[in-house]
């Protein structure tokens, strides 16, 4: 039994055992990581609880990780590289009122999964609660699913941000030079160049990360107030003969024929721009070993984040369809960027040169910030043995206490995906909707198990949603069963649906995870299960062997309902 002395400000003692902590699962007696020469603080005892040594310094605030999150979001350079989606398949009106529904489930996914962070604030994040809500013998798979799914999104995230930063350098030279077209070389040389510079920022110590990721972040917020002044201010429509604005009736009302389907099925297939430009926000879950006060300032830096970045996205989403003068025109443009051929279209060539540089900046920024947290979740990953050479990439840095070995791994593998940009465009596009896919996937398998298998087992954290938990995950889950076969789709169909025009997410996406359910039937259902915590502990869902804590000294009594034969003994902290 472990017991610490600790002043409170009431000069009062009481104790305190780690199944008193907000959290979803409890250590065993003897099982916290002791330290004579050190004193448990509250993130330690949290995180103990939930099975983990703190490993990393918590240099990181509310106010930093709202950072790094937002940085991922990155409102400005991640609408400019998907609005060949968000704009080509239902054009304004996707982008008006099409956006506004799709924020509805996707608030709804971040508020879930907010909830989840406070109760299990560990850098596994989203795999680990897979596996402590999964029904009993079910944990495993659930993490292995969640996990490969939540990788793939996270390593795809930093390869498909540098490419649309990459692509919209090349644009604003070609912009300055007509006579200038970038060819496949140049943008692969370009996009690996900004890999390897974030490579080595991210192998930096974590003071450094957060303040880089600070100052990325407050300028992504700055570019784009600017940039939404400058075309509302900038835009010389009149000079061309049109109205400054289009009027209201043609933006909300005309849904343009991008994709050959139904118009409601060519709305929703454009939620697929939104759905990527809002998938960032579960970078404080991963961050969460690394913040001070996690299972409070995680939850919320999850929820500013989708919150402002869908006020101020839909804002930009209604300057741009405000102003677009031909939506076919900037989708094929020979300047290959639908966002630098709109520019062109409706305002002076040095104000246009001076949007795209500041969110090229941007976009500079929003890669670093996706480079972090996608090491973050390699490293949680290899240290539960989920990953080929898990050993190595699982060490943390002795001088930078940062995963270093897992930044250079997540590099190299995004510089083996940029091959694809030599495949043609529908290949390298595939990247985008692939994370997005990916991703919500793993954000709500969690979600969905809370929802419909764990009901009254789950330990909310001292951030929930009450009595709205369900209801608001079950409007999640639904949104995402939803969209997964739409994200599938491809633009055109019948005769028309050829090699060039197929939509190669379902094939990459779903390759890849047949490729991991075969490796779990074979083989690592033998070996794998779930995380691998390095300190003994219980997960939830043994309903007969949670402790709740309400005295677990040596001589208390366990939860009324717990059989006697099956009682284990937390360790008491003494406060």
């Amino acid at each position: 039994m472990v017991e610490r002395n600790q002043s409170i400000a009431s000069g009062s003692q009481h104790k305190r055992t780690v199944a008193d902590e907000p959290v979803t699962s409890i250590l065993p007696a003897g099982d916290i990581p002791f330290d004579p020469n050190h004193e448990f603080n509250q993130d330690e005892e949290v995180l103990a609880a939930l099975g983990y040594k703190s490993e990393f310094k918590r240099e990181f605030s509310l106010f930093t990780t709202f950072c790094v999150s937002f940085a991922v979001l990155g409102l400005l350079p991640s609408f400019a590289s998907t609005l060949y989606y968000g704009m080509g398949y239902a054009g304004t009106a996707g982008m008006t009122w099409g956006w506004l529904i799709a924020m509805i489930g996707i608030q709804s996914v971040a508020s879930s999964m907010a909830e989840l962070c406070s109760s299990m604030p560990t850098s596994g994040g989203l795999y680990y609660a897979a596996a402590v809500l999964a029904p009993p013998g079910w944990g495993p798979l659930a993490a292995w699913v969640t996990g490969w799914s939540n990788w793939l999104a996270q390593i795809t995230a930093a390869p498909s941000v540098n490419y649309g930063t990459a692509a919209m350098m090349l644009a604003a030279a070609s912009i300055r030079n007509p006579n200038y077209v970038p060819n496949d070389w140049e943008t692969f040389l370009l996009t690996v160049a900004l890999m390897l510079i974030h490579s080595c920022m991210s192998s930096m110590p974590t003071r450094w990360l957060a303040r880089l990721n600070s100052f990325g972040s407050i300028f992504n917020m700055a570019a784009l107030f600017v940039v939404i002044i400058l075309i509302l201010a900038g835009t010389d429509r009149e000079d061309r003969g049109l109205p400054r604005y289009t009027p209201s009736s043609r933006v909300w009302g005309e849904i343009y024929e991008g994709m050959e389907f139904p118009a409601g099925l060519r709305v929703l297939a454009s939620f697929v721009a939104v759905i990527w430009t809002m998938s960032g926000y579960d970078s404080p879950f991963h961050l969460a070993e690394e913040c001070s006060n996690a299972n409070i300032a995680s939850p919320r830096a999850i929820v500013m984040t989708s919150s402002i970045g869908g006020i101020f996205g839909w804002v930009l989403q209604l300057v741009v369809a405000y102003t677009v003068v031909d939506i076919t025109e900037a989708l094929d443009s020979d300047l290959g960027q639908p966002f630098a051929a709109y520019l062109v279209q409706c305002m002076p060539q040095k104000i246009a040169i001076a949007i795209l540089a500041l969110t090229v900046i941007a976009g500079f920024a929003m890669g670093q910030g996706c480079m972090i947290a996608a090491s973050r979740v390699t490293f949680a990953y290899a240290r539960d043995g989920c990953i080929p050479g898990s050993t190595l990439w699982a060490r943390v840095n002795r001088h930078t206490r940062t995963p270093v070995n897992a930044v250079w791994f997540n590099c190299i593998l995004g510089c083996l995906m940029l091959l694809l940009i030599f495949a043609g465009g529908v290949a390298i596009d595939a990247i985008f909707s692939i994370g997005g896919l990916a991703a919500f996937f793993a954000f709500t398998t969690p979600i969905f198990i809370r929802v419909f298998f764990t009901r009254g087992n789950f330990r909310p954290g001292p951030w929930n949603l009450g009595r709205w938990s369900i209801p608001i995950g079950a409007v999640a889950s639904a949104f995402v069963l939803l969209m997964i076969p739409i994200l599938c789709f491809p633009a055109v169909r019948g005769k028309d649906l050829t090699v060039d025009q197929m939509n190669w997410t379902v094939v990459v996406f779903g390759g890849t995870m047949l490729i991991a359910l075969t490796w779990w039937v074979i083989s690592a259902r033998k070996w794998f299960k779930g995380p691998r915590v390095n300190i003994q502990h219980m997960m939830l869902g043994r309903e007969a062997e949670v402790l709740e804590g309400k005295d677990a000294s040596p001589s208390g009594s366990l939860r009324d309902d717990a059989p006697p034969q099956k009682a284990v003994d937390a360790g008491v902290l003494e406060m």
